[in-house]
């Protein structure tokens, strides 16, 4: 039996909107995993004046759902300072597509955490962030909870590929347990310092393999 989707989700999955990437943009995020069944990506510009967002863009792998949200969700943040994007819900996101089957709710989870993350990378970069927390080993491991491991569709901390975490005068190391030549390396050492980067107290990102 097919899922009762709306004729608005059918419409953003047959014809997202702001769907692909950004070149050279302000902010960036990926959350989910295509592994796991569901990734979203999210690229924004920024005016630095009145820091509203003048365009955002998506890609995503999964669902109808998946798509239609990441859809909705750009159509609702484009135009919006990043405050006012800041509180757009899931909720909201799944009304104006008028409602989304309950098992396809992460979908729209999915999609606002993305737009969260891209703003959280835009006011790290920034300087914009109100709190500055010195950076520690707790808080790398928490952004390295959403590192994926493509073998597995889990974070690299769940999956234990994470050997060591050392923090020194504005660099962190990060050891991993993988060779330096295995076909993913590459993909999770750029994923690493994209999270890690932003850290306002950080310098420098080291990512080694084991071998």
């Amino acid at each position: 039996m097919p899922l009762p989707y709306s004729e608005t989700v059918m419409e953003h999955f047959r014809h997202p909107r702001n769907v692909g990437r950004i070149d050279d943009p302000d902010a960036k995020a990926v959350e989910g995993s295509p592994a796991c069944g569901d990734m979203v990506a999210v690229y924004l510009k920024v005016d630095p004046g009145d820091q509203r967002i003048t365009d955002i863009k998506f890609e995503s792998y999964g669902c109808a759902s998946n798509i239609a949200t990441g859809s909705i969700i750009t159509e609702l943040a484009k135009g919006k300072t990043l405050e006012e994007a800041k509180q757009i819900t899931w909720k909201e996101a799944s009304e104006a597509l008028g409602g989304l089957p309950p098992i396809k709710t992460h979908c729209s989870v999915l999609a606002v955490d993305g737009l969260r993350a891209a703003i959280q990378n835009y006011e790290e970069r920034h300087g914009l962030v109100k709190e500055r927390v010195p950076t520690t080993v707790e808080v790398v491991n928490k952004r390295l909870k959403h590192v994926m491991n493509p073998m597995t569709g889990l974070d690299v901390v769940r999956t234990k590929l994470v050997k060591e975490v050392e923090i020194s005068g504005g660099t962190v190391r990060v050891v991993i347990d993988l060779p330096a030549d295995h076909q993913f390396a590459a993909n999770i050492r750029e994923e690493i310092t994209d999270k890690i980067e932003p850290l306002w107290d950080v310098d420098r990102v080291i990512v080694e393999f084991t071998e």
